[in-house]
């Protein structure tokens, strides 16, 4: 089998994830974010509205990660993005990252609301690599 390299012409692909944090085109980001192509923003979670709604005209899908598991949005979020006509796919954060890099690698307009796993800091190192 012949393993070709992902490439990825129009952002910066999540690298891993770990208790707390993301690693994104090297660089750690701690609590939530949002990560689009050419982009990654510190967010202040699903009460903080007002980044995603203005990321409306640019992404056809927003990946809202929720977690360690799965969880529903609230209300409010889902309201709101639905009458900004932004489409949501609510996962685990770890299954939002994923598909955010393999869209990603497609040229998608896309985007990442990622709220991280939770528990401590990961000892140096220690992290769930995402390719």
């Amino acid at each position: 089998m012949r393993l070709t390299k992902t490439e990825f012409p129009e952002g910066t692909p999540i690298d891993s994830y770990g208790p707390g944090f993301f690693r994104i085109g090297g660089q750690v980001y701690h609590g939530p974010v949002i990560a689009r192509p050419g982009a990654v923003l510190p967010w202040g979670g699903t009460e903080d509205t007002g980044p995603l709604l203005a990321l409306a005209a640019d992404i056809d899908v927003l990946f809202l990660g929720m977690g360690a598991s799965i969880a529903h949005a609230p209300a409010d979020l889902r309201c709101a993005l639905d009458a900004a006509g932004v489409a949501v796919e609510v996962m685990s954060t770890p299954a939002a990252a994923r598909t955010y890099n393999v869209l990603l690698s497609e040229g998608r307009r896309i985007a990442a609301a990622l709220v991280p796993v939770g528990g401590q800091p990961p000892q140096a190192g220690k992290s769930n690599e995402l390719m």
